[in-house]
């Protein structure tokens, strides 16, 4: 016999054996009414169950997992003025959770990924901004050492040349995700970063603004990054990666060159390899001269031979079981793929790259 919801046998006609019929004994009340505490009983436990858990382990202590948190900022030398600033008042917000725990619906090919992150008009805008910041960059780039197409293109794909920076107050997320459990280590030592960024007085608890997990400012950097690479190159003694342009282009290239970027050397480009290439040789850890690629039949897009220059190259195949489109990168690529791992991320920098620079 099939049971109700609550654990209760349920009768024919899926009816409750409550309320109880008139002309019924007294006995077979009693007992509808044991049924009735027993259904109630269950369902409170049910709904307690439900509600604790979708809580992250420990929610109800939040108060003391701040006051944790705070003592351990200010033993790291955080001052309590910025404590208070940041902290009083803070909650948790439940899309971050939502959003660090989602699973894409669906996977994007490159070429669609190329599409839309590397459109004409993105080129022609890039294009414009190159120009409209030709002096500073120029600039920046002869001191740090990084083409300025390549700080254009990142720029471009991070934030849409700086429109777009995220919506997020930088402190609740990052209290969000520490809390949270899931990688919890990882941002608590983010929201000891970002801590130490208010203290420094780079940015008020207000203003710091950024994506859903954190990252900040035009060029989306984490606040570890922000410590490590961020440049105040305007000289106002503030290291404003939210709204100074020198200090975003400084910073993006102080990136790409503590990396080991080369300002001698391109990202890559499109090849095209002939019948009967061996897929396997398309991977990072195989190295091999421009002119080794040549002889294994590795040819431009356009069927032409390689360049004669002999830096070393490897191949990238970014559609899985497909042979184009092909790319030899060098390593300035490798040196993009530590500012994001993603095959597609550091192509796009490059193809962007590739777009601006063919406008001057």
């Amino acid at each position: 016999m099939k049971r109700g919801i609550y654990g209760v046998r349920a009768r024919r006609g899926g009816g409750l054996p409550w309320p109880p019929r008139h002309g019924t004994s007294k006995q077979e009340n009693s007992h509808a009414e044991g049924l009735l505490v027993l259904i109630l009983a269950r369902f409170a436990v049910f709904v307690s169950i439900l509600f604790l858990w979708s809580l992250p382990a420990g929610a109800q202590d939040l108060k003391a997992w701040l006051q944790d948190l705070r003592a351990e900022a200010q033993a790291r030398g955080i001052s309590a003025e910025t404590l208070d600033d940041a902290l009083n008042g803070v909650a948790l917000i439940p899309r971050v959770v939502k959003l660090d725990r989602r699973q894409p619906e669906f996977t994007l090919t490159f070429a669609q990924y190329r599409d839309r992150v590397v459109p004409a008009s993105r080129i022609k805008k890039g294009r414009l901004k190159l120009a409209e910041n030709s002096v500073l960059l120029e600039e920046i780039g002869a001191k740090i050492g990084v083409q300025p197409r390549f700080i254009v293109a990142l720029w471009g794909i991070e934030t849409d040349f700086g429109r777009v920076t995220g919506g997020f107050s930088v402190i609740p997320a990052l209290v969000t995700l520490a809390f949270d459990g899931r990688r919890s280590a990882y941002f608590r030592k983010e929201l000891h970063n970002a801590l130490r960024i208010l203290n420094d007085g780079h940015i008020t608890a207000k203003a710091m603004v950024g994506s859903w997990a954190g990252a900040m400012g035009q060029c989306q950097f984490m606040p570890s990054s922000f410590l490590a690479h961020a440049i105040d190159y305007d000289g106002d003694g503030r290291r404003d990666i939210w709204a100074s342009r020198p200090d975003v282009f400084a910073s993006a290239a102080n990136y790409l060159a503590k990396s080991g970027w080369r300002a001698d050397q391109t990202w890559g480009r499109e090849v095209k390899l002939q019948p009967g290439f061996d897929p396997t040789l398309a991977d990072l850890k195989v190295r091999k001269k421009i002119s080794e690629w040549q002889t294994l039949g590795v040819r431009r897009a356009n069927g032409d031979d390689l360049p004669a220059r002999q830096l070393v190259a490897s191949i990238v195949l970014p559609e899985k079981g497909r042979m184009s489109p092909a790319y030899m990168v060098y390593g300035n690529y490798r040196r993009t793929l530590l500012w994001n791992r993603s095959t597609f991320f550091a192509l796009a920098v490059g193809l962007l790259s590739d777009g601006i620079g063919a406008g001057g």
